[in-house]
């Protein structure tokens, strides 16, 4: 692997990682930088719902509205597989999502795992995401924690 297929390597995985970091600590400008303005996103695999082509900032305002109400997330990412080939790439990343609520004395948690597949393309200023595909692997705990986290607003 040449110097610059190191580089590329090394800032689109710190690039994708900022997703998680932008949803975990509710850092919504962070996790906003890391996308093209459209996007393309397929949760199918999780929600049944096709891929949308959206805004970003519809997208991120989303994210922000269904994890934000939850006491804690945990998005870990790892195992990342990246492809460069000239100023577009794949990266690749398994992902286990832990989100949890605390109701009184009821501890809760819905977890998800999976991967992720992220299509990005170079910019003037580094990488960005212009689609992402997650593949859900396994489940487990109570989806229904979503609208009662979302019902807290």
């Amino acid at each position: 692997m040449t110097h610059e297929e190191l580089v590329d390597r090394t800032k689109i995985t710190n690039h994708v990682l900022n997703y998680s970091t932008g949803i975990d600590q509710h850092k919504w400008e962070l996790y906003r930088s890391i996308f093209t303005d459209e996007i393309t996103m397929d949760f199918s695999s999780w929600s049944g719902d096709p891929a949308v082509t959206m805004a970003a900032d519809d997208w991120v305002t989303g994210v922000r509205a269904a994890l934000e109400p939850f006491d804690a997330t945990q998005h870990v990412l790892t195992n990342f597989a990246v492809a460069v080939n000239g100023d577009n790439a794949t990266c690749t990343c398994y992902v286990s999502a832990h989100h949890h609520l605390v109701t009184g004395d009821l501890r809760e948690m819905h977890s998800i795992g999976g991967y992720y597949v992220h299509q990005l393309a170079r910019n003037g200023t580094g990488w960005l995401i212009h689609e992402t595909q997650l593949n859900v692997t396994w489940e487990m705990g109570d989806r229904g924690l979503f609208a009662l986290a979302v019902a807290r607003r």
